[in-house]
């Protein structure tokens, strides 16, 4: 509801905005332009409705007369509603129904009405009343109406008669942009991350982010003030319960400590005939009640409400959760059934669910959280104690980046030894030797890593392939680390072969993340974002959501963004990512915070980036997970933003310090996520010196890795080398070679749509590549090097700089080889270069077009 006050260019009281109203014109706009002369506005208490209604009206044509009818959600009788409805438009003398219905038939003058808070309690005579008037009035009355429920109208012939248009319940919540509009009083960079909070937390609700700027934000920050939860426990008292049944009010508490419900759960623990009911009544009143997941078949009750109900202490929940428990076991939905026996404390129960749990399940809302909880907060006699249960938990440990447990459990299979038949040991060995093999690898011992993972896929049955998989995947990320993209491409394929034969969408995604890592290395960004986009739709039509694959998917998708230079959408995918990691404690989201600090410091906001990193080092800390899982990455990273600076003394520290540890005797691998870790932190450290004036032969230590990376076909780390070695050659003096990498490099950004890596390196000090200034200088010369060759020798310099070797110029020009070897060494010495690509830099440097 908003205030009235008196309108002196309107007949009447009108109502007000409030002073920290935030207009929504991506909502009004369409609204005013809508031909439709019923204009519908149903969305639940709180979601600005009549805020909306009145940002409308304040913009009515001048020639327009506008009537505004305040109903308070009082259901009033058909006599009552058209004497409210005569007075507000304005009539001299009350008409009955009949009088109404005629009068509105034949209005003449241009008038906008305006109808708050229709009646919110189901009432069939007024509704009818409602839709009669609505068919006959005449077209110069433009009929506004904001309510709870969707009053019983002939809503699809309007519809179908382009009479009606109805704003969307969900767009009505503010955005991001809108909330922070609203904090001016914070700088514009805290005022995006505490508007974002916000909604995180209250998804928009107008009403709750109300109480979030009243509170000075604390509904931004991570723990809940008891103030807030009861302003808002009380709005919910006098906006929702009051309105309803003690039943249905006991109802839609039940259903707000449901993840998801559906008829067939009420009806189950509501009672058969009135749960429903109850359902739908509830639905119909527009209590807060919308699809789960976008599911046609599932329902939720909003979540910052339901978020909230839940913390609050409720003594019957329990006996609830049981209940439910036993429908979901029922309908054989194992992870919601063992969700809900932990919300019951049935915790031998939720452990006797598990038997029905595989390794896909892990990927799957909530699960992995799920069971830390359970491991965490119960003995092992309870949670280790079957080998199945031990590959369970052990797996949860090693997805959230917690070893030291992880290595204990796994120790816990020997208590299963030996086992009734040698068949049966060997299965189990196999299987200790695959979560082992993920334990070496994950630490970064790659030696006894591959050797566990080969020894696994010898014993390994046919009907254990979920562990096979996971073996597979793992040497897909070792050859990955080793540069062999082509071993890895192969063991991808056999593993997606083996996937999809089992008919597993949910291992399918996860490879797929590591074929698009494939990719992503023989600079192919554009194909590896079309596959996971691919993969992404295909795990979207599942009624669980995949949380934690898609976070992850998030995350890769972000990192080939950026890539390509494509910052918003980067920005976009990152933060989606982080959140959907943060929801399954995936320790990846490692990798978000490091996108976010790196599109911070693309924009040269430093402060910003390394805020980003120091966030990243803290959630890992306070997720208990090794520093050998962050630690190398930030500080690659960090170097990296050190350098752009001009801090080469701290890179070179920090660089230095890393690179110990992924060099003998430690000799660790990178983490799977970055493969090219070692490399860059190698080129990021020559560069340190070379800024350093070290007098080295900087330029001579890189030609190796770049030689690695083009046997390897890792162009994307090529492009980078050849950057980095222009880099060196620039602050060396060297001009030819400097324009030789930077040629070779811009070729591979040009073909491989890497324009995010050319950002990157112009960000450093000597900014190497050519400002137009540059361009129209070497132009100039461009007669003076025409006119130093001779035409053939023009000609030959051209098919040089096509690559053409020199039998192949030849048989071009119809020349004698040693005649072209003569044009080519003449041409070295009129342009002073020993070698090929030198002469063709130096001539493109001269403005020389070929």
């Amino acid at each position: 509801m908003t205030a009235m006050t008196l309108c002196l260019d309107r007949p009447g009281f009108l109502p007000r905005l409030s002073s920290h109203h935030q207009s929504r014109p991506r909502l009004s706009e369409p609204l005013l332009a809508s031909v439709a002369r019923v204009r519908l506005i149903c969305a639940p208490a709180g979601s600005g409705k009549s805020a909306l209604l009145t940002e409308c009206l304040l913009q009515a044509p001048v020639a327009c007369e506008v009537r505004w009818l305040p109903m308070a959600g009082a259901t009033l009788s058909v006599g009552e509603f058209c004497q409210r409805l005569t007075q507000a438009l304005g009539l001299a003398e009350y008409v009955d129904e009949s009088g109404l219905i005629a009068t509105l038939a034949h209005w003449s003058t241009p008038t906008w009405l305006f109808i708050d808070d229709y009646a919110r309690l189901p009432d069939p005579a007024l509704d009818a009343l409602l839709d009669r008037l609505l068919a006959v009035s005449s077209p110069a009355l433009i009929w506004w109406i904001g309510t709870r429920r969707r009053p019983q109208c002939n809503w699809p012939r309007l519809l179908l008669g382009d009479e009606l248009y109805e704003c969307e319940s969900t767009t009505l919540a503010l955005t991001q942009h809108e909330i922070a509009g609203a904090l001016r009083h914070l700088a514009p960079e805290q005022a995006g991350h505490v508007a974002t909070r916000i909604v995180q937390r209250t998804g928009g609700w107008c009403a709750g982010v109300r109480m979030a700027l009243l509170q000075k934000c604390d509904w931004s920050q991570s723990i809940q003030p008891q103030q807030r939860v009861d302003t808002l426990l009380d709005y919910l008292q006098h906006e929702l319960f009051s309105s309803l049944t003690p039943e249905l009010t006991e109802a839609w508490r039940v259903l707000a400590h449901l993840p998801r419900f559906n008829a067939e759960l009420c009806e189950h623990l509501l009672g058969a005939g009135e749960g429903a009911l109850h359902l739908r009544t509830l639905h119909a009143l527009g209590c807060f009640i919308e699809p789960w997941n976008d599911s046609p078949h599932w329902l939720q009750i909003f979540a910052p409400l339901a978020r909230v109900m839940r913390e609050e202490q409720w003594p019957s929940a329990r006996s609830w959760h049981r209940r439910a428990c036993q429908w979901f076991s029922a309908e054989q939905d194992w992870r919601s059934a063992f969700e809900q026996a932990l919300l019951a404390e049935e915790y031998e129960t939720a452990v006797s669910l598990l038997q029905h749990f595989n390794f896909e399940h892990l990927f799957e809302e909530q699960t992995v959280v799920l069971l830390l909880r359970l491991h965490e907060c119960h003995s092992e006699e309870l949670t280790l104690s079957t080998p199945q249960l031990i590959g369970l938990i052990t797996a949860a440990l090693l997805f959230a980046g917690r070893f030291e447990q992880a290595a204990h459990c796994i120790g816990q299979l020997s208590r299963f030894m030996p086992q009734p038949s040698a068949q049966q040991e060997k299965q189990l060995i196999a299987r200790w030797q695959m979560l082992q093999g993920w334990l070496m690898h994950l630490q970064g011992q790659m030696a006894p890593a591959r050797e566990y993972f080969r020894q696994a896929l010898e014993e390994l049955a046919v009907d254990a392939w979920p562990a096979r998989l996971l073996c597979l995947s793992g040497q897909t990320q070792q050859a990955l680390l080793c540069g062999d993209l082509e071993l890895a491409h192969g063991i991808n394929r056999e593993a997606l072969c083996l996937a999809r034969a089992q008919g597993s969408l949910l291992f399918e995604g996860l490879l797929e993340l590591d074929h698009a890592q494939v990719l992503e290395q023989r600079g192919a960004p554009a194909r590896a974002e079309n596959l996971l986009l691919s993969i992404e739709q295909l795990l979207s039509h599942r009624a669980e959501r995949p949380t934690p694959l898609l976070g992850r998917i998030a995350l890769r998708r972000g990192r080939l963004a950026l890539y390509m230079g494509r910052e918003q959408q980067a920005a976009d995918f990152f933060c989606k990512g982080i959140e959907d990691c943060l929801r399954s404690h995936d320790k990846r989201v490692l990798y978000g915070y490091l996108g976010q600090a790196q599109l911070a410091a693309n924009r040269m906001d430093y402060a910003q980036a390394f805020e980003r990193l120091r966030e990243a080092e803290r959630v890992m800390q306070q997720r208990q997970i090794p520093d050998t899982v962050y630690r190398g990455a930030l500080l690659q990273l960090s170097s990296q933003f050190w350098l752009q600076q001009g801090r080469p003394q701290l890179a070179q520290e920090a660089l230095s310090r890393v690179l110990r540890h992924y060099q003998p005797p430690e000799a660790l691998q990178a983490p799977p996520a970055t493969v090219e870790l070692i490399p860059r932190i190698q080129y990021l450290l020559i560069l340190a010196k070379a800024y350093m004036h070290c007098e080295e032969d900087l330029l001579g230590q890189l030609e190796p890795l770049l030689k690695q990376a083009q046997s390897g076909g890792a162009l994307t780390l090529e492009a980078e080398l050849h950057f980095a070695l222009a880099e060196v050659a620039s602050l060396q003096q060297q001009p030819f070679r400097l324009i030789e990498h930077r040629e070779l490099g811009c070729r591979i950004v040009q073909r491989a749509n890497l324009d995010g890596v050319r950002h990157q390196f112009s960000l450093l000090p000597s900014n190497f590549f050519p400002e137009e200034k540059e361009v129209s200088l070497a132009s100039s010369e461009s007669f003076e090097c025409a006119s130093v060759l001779s035409r053939r020798e023009q000609q030959v310099l051209e098919l040089v700089a096509l690559g053409d070797s020199n039998r192949q110029i030849a048989e071009k020009l119809f020349l004698s080889l040693h005649t072209v070897k003569t044009h080519v060494r003449r041409i070295y010495t009129k342009l002073a270069v020993e070698r090929r690509t030198h002469a063709v830099a130096k001539a493109r440097l001269l403005g020389f077009k070929l």
